[in-house]
């Protein structure tokens, strides 16, 4: 019987898994789940309109994909054609959430281009099936649809890849 259930789970959470090619089903985050620092829900469809690079990251593992991080800043993309989304996994560390949502409003003044998200209840992981404890790197073509996604570290091999991808989308 444990086999059996835990196939069926298997199979619904592949099922809910961000694919490539396809535009995710709808999420939000908002109220006791988080949303954004403003304290404004956030919603999937705003991936819509530019080039959107999603970082869902585990506060634990923030500086796992500064490398891509900083490309991105240091190629200077048109903010009016391409974005970013940070999300932070509130429910993924040991840290107080009071002290890193704290942080979080600082650097959203700091970098106001960028969307700061908080994720109390691991939603994303919940219905996206992404990658829990982890940093998480999603990239949305201006349709919405998913054009790539990596769970941990990409390499310093893979960021000029991903700048290209990001330029052929424009």
């Amino acid at each position: 019987m444990k086999n059996v259930v835990s196939c069926f789970l298997l199979l619904v959470g592949s099922a809910m898994a961000v694919e490539l090619g396809k535009i995710p089903s709808a999420v939000s985050i908002e109220g006791k789940e988080g949303g954004r620092t403003d304290g404004k829900a956030w919603h999937s469809s705003m991936l819509k309109g530019k080039i959107y690079t999603l970082f869902y990251v585990d506060p634990d593992e923030r500086d796992l994909n500064s490398g891509l991080a900083d490309a991105l800043k240091a190629k200077n993309f048109d903010k009016g054609k391409v974005n970013s989304v940070t999300i932070v996994n509130l429910a993924a560390t040991w840290l107080p959430s009071a002290i890193i949502e704290s942080k979080l409003k600082v650097k959203q003044k700091k970098f106001p281009h960028t969307v700061y998200v908080k994720d109390k209840m691991k939603v994303l992981v919940k219905q996206w099936g992404l990658s829990d404890d982890n940093s998480d790197i999603l990239i949305f073509d201006q349709e919405g649809k998913l054009i790539y996604k990596k769970f941990g570290k990409v390499s310093e091999k893979e960021i000029p890849e991903v700048i290209k991808l990001i330029e052929k989308n424009l």
